[in-house]
């Protein structure tokens, strides 16, 4: 069975960083895609960013572009999202996705085109 796992959350002053990761089991993704996606308490779901593994296609919301960058290591199954200069409006569960399909890059962004979820890990980013 498929399982995907976050790590790297915690708690950060405005400007700081943090690493996130997401190891991938079961299977690999190498050939299709995989992204993060962010919930705030009172608001929806939202991408964040993602990867088509096989030509290192990327896709980031204009909220964290240039702020944060979305990478993997193929031999690991692991996808990973740097954040940089972390804002208070970062504030949010992060969920770790994977998708059975090479996504095109207009459905990179929709939650409902994944097939695989993690259990998230919270950020907090106090001002």
């Amino acid at each position: 069975q498929v399982q995907l796992v976050e790590s790297g959350g915690g708690l950060v002053q405005a400007g700081g960083s943090l690493r996130l990761s997401c190891a991938a089991s079961g299977r690999t993704f190498s050939g299709y895609t995989m992204g993060w996606f962010r919930k705030a308490p009172g608001k929806e779901r939202e991408s964040v960013a993602a990867i088509r593994w096989s030509v290192g296609l990327t896709y980031y919301a204009d909220t964290v572009k240039g702020r944060f960058t979305i990478s993997r290591d193929n031999a690991k199954n692991t996808v990973f999202l740097q954040m940089n200069s972390l804002k208070p409006e970062d504030t949010a569960v992060y969920y770790c996705a994977a998708s059975d399909s090479p996504l095109i890059f207009s459905y990179m962004s929709r939650a409902g085109r994944y097939d695989y979820w993690g259990q998230g890990t919270q950020v907090t980013v106090s001002s």
